[in-house]
């Protein structure tokens, strides 16, 4: 997931960072900081704590925090919910990274190289060096984005356009070239970026966004054939940067955005094959539809975060958003699932059968960056649960 503080501000400054919607820690924000007041003491290196028998998770979950040293890391929690291992040591921060669903092996981004290693931190290998960052024109060499293919077998990633990286062959393509413009005197013009975020469950999409100077967007890419399909009528749509939820069989993803800024409040849905956008739910200038990671469940049914309110002049962009669930088109039979309300959550991430999410909440109301984790139920009669003090950018293992 990206974080969302990145998209409500201009998209000159996300493109100085490559547009930062691509790393987890926008441009401006120390996190070691921000997040210093709400850290524990982590292992040692390598040590992990006993295991109790409970399985709290569907999955080993996977997360940046900080470590000891005030260095953001991969760390992983098990399914107890309380075991953590530090999976990366590096001198400098990670930037963004991808867990393999296959082993659990990790990819991931610090001091602009491409790294790989085990499940376990073991075995670190170094896949590609992008060098120094131009720190006028940072999009020109900046590496960002590494997902992992869900054979496990490639590695598709940014840098100067959509690179594929093969783990069998240690070879490195680039698909798409950025289109970049030099207007001399050492002016140089982004046209479109582009980089991965996801890929469907069976490998045949790609989603990826496109960032332009002021803007950005999703496309849909074929990695058997090379097509690349453009959104239809995404217009005032915030429909980029990860944020983004395919569903089961990839035919489709929503997309919604929860703030007043840049972009405005809604959601929709989008035709993978096509690219054509529908508007499930919109907002005017007088009445906000709020909505926020939506997810369609094998149930058939949509679960997402809502608030309908009216716009309140100097009123906070951040809304008290309860869980809901309603029929596909996010509408028909909405139901508030429980009583409380999600105002300050940075990211979420839903178990696959729909039965839990785990949102991470910020310690105040001005963090956009992660926040502390906690396992809440879709079956209201089910307490949350809380988890480690911090996490930013969670994703499931295997």
């Amino acid at each position: 997931m990206i974080t969302k503080s990145n998209i409500q501000f201009s998209l000159v400054a996300l493109l100085v960072m490559t547009l930062a919607c691509a790393s987890p820690i926008p441009a401006g924000n120390n996190v070691e900081t921000i997040v210093a007041g709400t850290l524990q003491a982590l292992p040692e290196a390598g040590a992990t704590t006993p295991a109790p028998t409970l399985t709290l998770l569907p999955f080993s979950m996977y997360y940046i925090n900080n470590d000891s040293a005030g260095i953001q890391q991969v760390h992983r929690l098990e399914r107890d919910g309380v075991t953590v291992t530090q999976v990366t040591f590096e001198p400098a921060s990670v930037e963004d990274y991808d867990v393999s669903r296959q082993n659990g092996s990790v990819v991931y981004v610090s001091n602009n190289q491409l790294l790989w290693v085990n499940a376990d931190g073991s075995d670190r290998r170094l896949l590609l060096d992008g060098g120094p960052i131009d720190p006028n024109n940072g999009f020109l060499s900046n590496i960002n984005g590494p997902v992992f293919s869900p054979n496990g077998e490639t590695i598709a990633f940014g840098y100067n356009g959509l690179n594929f990286y093969s783990l069998a062959t240690g070879q490195s393509n680039l698909l798409i070239p950025d289109l970049i413009e030099d207007q001399g005197n050492g002016f140089i013009f982004p046209r479109e970026l582009i980089w991965p975020e996801m890929y469907s469950a069976d490998g045949s999409k790609l989603i990826v966004t496109l960032g332009y100077y002021e803007g950005a967007s999703a496309a849909i890419y074929y990695p058997n054939g090379g097509a690349l399909v453009r959104l239809n009528g995404d217009e005032g749509a915030l429909i980029c940067c990860g944020e983004t939820e395919l569903t089961p069989d990839g035919s489709a993803f929503y997309a919604a955005n929860p703030f007043i800024g840049m972009f405005l409040p809604g959601m929709w849905w989008v035709d993978t094959a096509s690219g054509n956008t529908t508007s499930l739910l919109s907002s005017d200038g007088a009445l906000t539809n709020s909505a926020d990671e939506p997810f369609l469940a094998p149930d058939g049914n949509l679960y997402y975060f809502f608030v309908s309110q009216p716009v309140e002049p100097g009123g906070s962009s951040r809304g008290p958003l309860q869980l809901v669930r309603s029929a596909p088109d996010g509408v028909t039979n909405r139901t508030v699932l429980r009583p409380e309300t999600f105002e300050l959550m940075n990211e979420a991430l839903w178990a696959p059968d729909g039965s839990l999410v785990i949102t991470a909440m910020a310690p105040i109301q001005d963090i956009y960056v992660g926040g502390a984790p906690q396992v809440v139920y879709t079956d209201p009669a089910k307490a949350t649960v809380p988890l480690v003090p911090f996490a930013i950018n969670m994703k499931w293992g295997p």
